[in-house]
């Protein structure tokens, strides 16, 4: 066995962006929503009529719901996991007893089977009552071993590993390290290959449930042996068990928010893994983890339905007993407009994550778009709102529910759900990350066809022919973004119950073509610079999402409408949410082409070389000292097993 490598990967920007492409599904074997809308085509028909669950999984997801919901009130004191920043163990015990390990796990492994739909209302349920604890059962099933091995792993793998994570173990998922966030490529935690086993070395950062784990889902590097025989090498995953030799939680780490995370740092130091516990085959490690993003990314804009949900009700009770100058702040317009926006943007957001979920149940979509747009969407907007609400709350806001119990007010954590929301934007792919990742797939039809035209190396033979191609494919879809129903106005006419949510489809259809073109004209423009053009793709994936919301907002209102479940109520949420959303998509559309990017690359450019040092002067610094990176190089560990198991 080789001696584990100490130094770090070095890539180019180019081998890293090589190593992202080759991790991406290629094929778009299954139609997509969200993909037809980039380019322009408003397919409506994909999501309407919304798709509905089955009855036996209605029945089984609202039976389990119901359990839930007493345990999360009488159960989960959420200002106790604040004060003391744990999940106490009868929690755990309590949802494993109720079965929530094993929400997405199938029946005949121990688990409840329920629907991404049903699962994602009970992470919302939970994660209103505490989000640390929503957390921890989102990354044990969304990301952690379940998922993985679900869709990758052997029968031998699921028969051993699936009733345990269903009833007893709690997983985590391990890939960030202290020099290695969205940029895979420079992986340096090694997995080499000794006989039946392989040995990791190597630090991991940020492994949320990685204190308290049973089992952990590692992405390690295993080295291309010299003559090929063993292997292709590359990134791979692995199933570990948690309390294997050489394995040290060295920190538990803390934030913010989200104090009852149980989030650390790992080290691995000649920990031995049975080959039978790699998941898929060598190389595979990253495509695993995207693939298990797709639907896993669900599992946060759930629970920011939930948090949409709290502070709708908070502010609702709130502004109708506080008084300013002779009647409710409520009905004063300043205020008024926020609680209309936090209403308006819950029940969109519910929209997005109900069709999304439901369409991944179906396995009938393409869903890797609109799950990264609801992850987006989600992240942003509830912590839009949560800011809202503090607002609203004024200095009771910023007051802590601890603080406002102890002069004899009700403990509203106002403040604290800010502090947990934030962490959504950076959670499983930044917002940057997010709109990069987004852009490559809403783009991939045009580089499909013509993207050897604008790769450096390419032969002339290479760009000929994508020329061609591009010729002919252009040919057929330029003209069909010039007209289409949105000019029409009588089209979408089922949508018009009393209030009229036609206009607004109309809208959508139109802006999907004029959003088209703008991409068009800006690949034309920048051709192979278009990949640094970052805040022009940013709009472009923020129009997407906000049109996407907008068609799963009509949608859903219809279909409340037809079950006689608050249609009406539903209708005037759908026009106001997207009243809201034409004004920012319009903004949107301004910017791509009237913004300061190229200053800003000016301005940034004087910052790093120094040249307005003199602005920070007349300041201290309150930093401690310190690495800005922790060194991470393999070996033993020289600290306590801070490792803490439930049980």
């Amino acid at each position: 066995m080789s001696a584990p490598t100490t130094k770090k990967p070095t890539v180019t920007e180019r081998e890293a962006r090589q190593v992202a492409e080759a991790a991406r599904e290629q094929d778009w074997r299954k139609p997509s929503f969200a993909k037809e809308l980039f380019l322009g085509r408003f397919r409506l028909d994909l999501i309407h009529p919304h798709p509905l669950p089955a009855d036996e999984d209605v029945q089984r997801g609202e039976e389990f719901l119901a359990r839930l919901h007493e345990f999360c009130e009488t159960k989960i004191d959420s200002a106790l996991i604040e004060r003391e920043a744990r999940i106490p163990d009868e929690v755990i015990a309590g949802l494993k007893e109720l079965g929530a390990l094993g929400m997405k796990i199938d029946t005949k492994y121990g688990g409840l089977g329920l629907t991404q739909v049903y699962y994602n209302r009970a992470l919302s349920l939970v994660g209103s009552a505490n989000p640390a604890v929503g957390a921890l059962l989102s990354a044990h099933q969304s990301i952690g071993v379940p998922q993985p091995l679900k869709i990758f792993g052997t029968q031998e793998q699921k028969d051993a590993f699936l009733p345990r994570c269903a009833r007893t173990d709690i997983s985590a998922f391990l890939l960030t390290e202290p020099d290695v966030g969205s940029d895979p490529a420079r992986l340096a935690t090694t997995a080499v290959r000794d006989g039946d086993d392989y040995v990791l070395d190597g630090v991991k950062l940020w492994t949320t449930n990685g204190v308290v784990a049973d089992l952990l889902v590692v992405m390690a590097r295993v080295p291309k042996t010299e003559d090929g025989k063993d292997g292709k090498g590359g990134i791979t995953a692995f199933v570990v068990e948690a309390d294997a030799p050489g394995i040290t939680v060295e920190n538990r780490n803390a934030f913010m928010g989200l104090r009852g995370i149980e989030n650390g740092v790992t080290r691995f130091h000649q920990v031995r893994v049975p080959a039978a516990n790699r998941i898929g085959a060598e190389g595979a490690g990253l495509k695993i983890a995207l693939t298990t993003l797709n639907t896993g990314r669900l599992s946060l804009p759930a629970m920011c339905v939930g948090a949409g949900k709290w502070c709708l009700k908070i502010a609702r009770e709130w502004s109708a007993v506080r008084e300013q100058w002779g009647k409710p702040v409520a009905l004063h317009e300043a205020v008024g407009s926020k609680i209309s926006f936090i209403a308006a943007t819950t029940f969109a957001l519910e929209a997005v994550v109900d069709l999304s979920s439901q369409m991944a149940d179906e396995n009938r979509n393409d869903i890797r778009i609109e799950a990264a747009l609801a992850k987006l969407y989600g992240s942003e907007m509830a912590c839009l709102m949560a800011d809202e609400l503090v607002q609203i709350r004024g200095g009771r806001g910023f007051e802590t529910a601890e603080s406002l119990a102890a002069r004899g007010e009700r403990a509203v954590p106002a403040e604290q759900l800010l502090r947990d929301l934030r962490i959504n934007r950076i959670f499983e792919g930044s917002t940057e990350i997010m709109h990069l990742l987004i852009a490559r797939e809403a783009v991939d039809a045009h580089l499909s066809v013509a993207g050897d035209l604008i790769d450096p190396d390419k032969s002339l033979q290479d760009k000929a022919r994508a020329g061609a191609n591009a010729g002919v494919f252009y040919a057929r879809w330029l003209p069909k973004l010039v007209a289409g129903p949105g000019q029409l106005p009588t089209s979408y006419g089922d949508f018009k119950h009393g209030v009229d949510l036609a206009p607004h489809l109309r809208y959508v259809e139109r802006h999907a073509r004029k959003l088209a073109r703008s991409t068009f004209y800006a690949m034309s423009r920048w051709q192979g610079r278009m990949e640094t053009k970052q805040g022009f793709l940013g709009r472009v994936v923020d129009i997407g999402a906000e049109l996407f919301a907008m068609s799963a907002a009509c949608v859903r209102a219809e279909l409340l409408r037809r079950q006689g479940d608050h249609g009406r109520e539903a209708y005037l949420l759908a026009d106001a949410f997207c009243r809201q959303a034409r004004i920012r998509v319009d903004e949107l559309f301004n910017r791509l082409w009237s913004n300061t990017d190229d200053l800003d690359r000016k301005v940034v450019k004087g910052v790093l070389g120094g040249s307005f040092e003199w602005l920070e002067q007349g300041i201290v610094d309150p930093s401690g000292e310190g690495p800005w990176i922790a060194d991470a190089t393999p070996g033993p560990s020289e600290r306590e097993n801070v490792r803490r198991p439930f049980g």
